[in-house]
């Protein structure tokens, strides 16, 4: 299950958060499409804003085997501030601390390990932007 090679091709857009936009109705989209809902194919490469809010959220508390260890393991969908939707994993939080509307962040983060000695996985992840005293 070596999943590696996708993983490298991928870079570009899981760490710098590119996606795609339509340019006929204006939606974003993470990762990027080459067909919009609109039906429309004229979509062009554009960064993704790394500022939003929770939409909703769930959280894993016994996960598959691979992420063990981590949980528990909260999911949420992101909208970002320029309306794109689109899956992510939380960190830097417990889930007592959130609530949907919640201002988040994109941050630079372990995804996983492959194998016991294997490649070491990083990408976007975002956090709450939680209101310091």
């Amino acid at each position: 299950m070596s999943w590696a090679p996708q993983y490298w091709r991928e870079i570009p857009y899981r760490y710098r958060l590119i996606g795609s936009k339509c340019m006929d109705c204006g939606r974003k989209y993470y990762p990027p499409r080459k067909v919009c809902k609109c039906g429309s194919e004229n979509l062009k490469l554009e960064p993704i804003a790394r500022k939003g809010k929770i939409y909703s959220y769930t959280v894993i508390y016994y996960p598959s085997k691979e992420f063990q260890g981590q949980e528990p393991i909260i999911v949420a969908i992101i909208e970002t501030e320029d309306e794109a939707r689109f899956l992510a994993q939380l960190t830097d939080c417990t889930p007592d601390q959130l609530k949907i509307g919640m201002p988040v962040e994109a941050v630079f983060r372990k995804y996983r390990t492959q194998g016991d000695k294997g490649l070491i996985m990083y990408g976007i992840k975002f956090r709450p932007v939680l209101e310091r005293d």
